[in-house]
This record gives C-alpha cells, sequence and structure tokens, in this order.
C-alpha cells in the first residue's frame, strides 16, 4: 500500500524571497561595515599628518604585555622628537639600513620583492623586503604578527599613507615609533638611555649604531653592540656616504 505524503504546515516552510532578503541584508550589512572602515582609517590617517600620535599599536601591545606579566614600570620608554630635531644623518642612516629607495617608490619595494622571491625559488629563505612606508604602516595601526589578514592591512594603511603624508611626515613618524630596545621605542628615548646623550648631540657613528639594531632590537642590542652589530654599523656608514651624504634627504 502506498504511504500517503507527510503533511508540512504551511508555517513551516520558507516563505518565498526570505532567503535572498537575508542574502541581500547581510551584504548590505558587509558593506556598510567596509565602508565605515574605509572612512574612519582615511580620516585617521589624514589627521596624523599633522597631528604628532602619542605612541603606536605595537607599543599599547607592549605596554598590555608588560602589564600583566610583572614587569616593573615604567613599561615604555618614549619620547617623541619633532622632524627639526632629527640630526640629519640620524634619517640617512636608517634609509641606508632600511630602505635605500624610501625616495622614489611608492611604499613597496618592487625590486626588493623581486630579489626575496628569486632567492626563495633557488632555494633560500623567504626574508621580508618591508619598507619604511609599510613598517610606520605596521607599527603605528597593527599588531606583530605573520597572519595574512595583517598583512593585508598593512598594505592598506601603507597606501594611505603614502597617498596623504609626504615623505618626510613618513620617516619622521617612522623615527619616533621604531623599537630600539627591548621597551624603547624611539630615536629620542634611545639616545638617552643607550648612548647618554640628547638627539642634537649624536654623531654620525651614534647614526649608524641606531640604524644596525633596527632589523631585530630584541636580538641586535644598543647597550652592549655585539661584533655583528658594529660590523653592520660600519657597513651602514659606507652606504650613507654611497648614497651621497646628508644631501640625499632633500629627495623628500
Amino acid at each position: 500500500m502506498q504511504s500517503e505524503p507527510e503533511f508540512v504546515p504551511l508555517s513551516s516552510q520558507p516563505a518565498p524571497g526570505r532567503r535572498p532578503r537575508r542574502l541581500r541584508a547581510a551584504l548590505i550589512w558587509a558593506l556598510s561595515l567596509l565602508g565605515g572602515f574605509v572612512a574612519v582609517s582615511v580620516l585617521l590617517v589624514l589627521l596624523l599628518r599633522w597631528v604628532d600620535p602619542p605612541g603606536s599599536a605595537v607599543m599599547v601591545q607592549h605596554w598590555i604585555g608588560a602589564h600583566f606579566d610583572g614587569s616593573r614600570p615604567p613599561y615604555i620608554h618614549h619620547t617623541w622628537v619633532d622632524w627639526d630635531l632629527i640630526p640629519p644623518p640620524v634619517a640617512l642612516a636608517v634609509i641606508a639600513g632600511e630602505d635605500q629607495r624610501f625616495p622614489q617608490h611608492d611604499g613597496f619595494d618592487l625590486v626588493e620583492m623581486r630579489k626575496a622571491w628569486d632567492k626563495y625559488q633557488d632555494g633560500g629563505r623567504l626574508r621580508g623586503a618591508s619598507t619604511i612606508s609599510q613598517q610606520t604602516a605596521k607599527n603605528l595601526f597593527l599588531w606583530s604578527g605573520r597572519d595574512y589578514l595583517r598583512k593585508g592591512l598593512e598594505a592598506w594603511f601603507t597606501v594611505l599613507i603614502e597617498t596623504f603624508w609626504p615623505k618626510q611626515r613618513i620617516m619622521e613618524v617612522y623615527l619616533n615609533i621604531a623599537q630600539f630596545g627591548p621597551d624603547t621605542y624611539g630615536v629620542g628615548a634611545a639616545s638617552w638611555r643607550y648612548l647618554n646623550r640628547p638627539i642634537f648631540a649624536l654623531t654620525t657613528q651614534d647614526a649608524a649604531l641606531l640604524a644596525a639594531v633596527l632589523p631585530n632590537p630584541n636580538i641586535y642590542h644598543l647597550d652592549a653592540p655585539s661584533t655583528r652589530v658594529q660590523h653592520r654599523a660600519s657597513w651602514i656608514r659606507r652606504q650613507m656616504d654611497r648614497l651621497g651624504g646628508t644631501g640625499y634627504l632633500e629627495r623628500l
């Protein structure tokens, strides 16, 4: 005997068009969220073109970690120094050591990226090719790490600061938020803590030494520079001469 079809109440059946309406609502919500993020990030970058940031996202992350792991305050050493008070050799040394095409590129050094990729294809380790602009974007707005979300946001903020900030402003902010020691950020604090002098009294050798620890200030130390750090500082000084001295900064 053939069984009778099961009766399904009308109230339990999906109403025609309900699913498309839900998808449309979700799409509108997602686009609104994206639009809000774009607007806020653009306004924030525009504001920081003229307003000096009191710190950075990386500094906040460090402060929170130090606060809860039992470290003694102060958790962070940081002093803002205006561009006019930063000796030209300091800026030049950082460019020579970190990003020699900084005045020319638009935030991404395609030459170094291609070199890094070619070396990886030949069996080497995939190294980073971050520019000063990318490092500024990451340190100021984002968190430490290598996940794809952070890298995508880093690219977005790099485009924004390259669009709305002059190169000199990017350099000024970077020099004031870059990490020079385990709990030391910015050239102002680093010059006092590790070189025992105000920033305006730094020599060319001091500038090269500061730039030498930037690749990894948790390993390379200013208070007891290793042979490797000293060799890197010497290399940076040679690169400063090769770039033509502080006149190179006129390109910013």
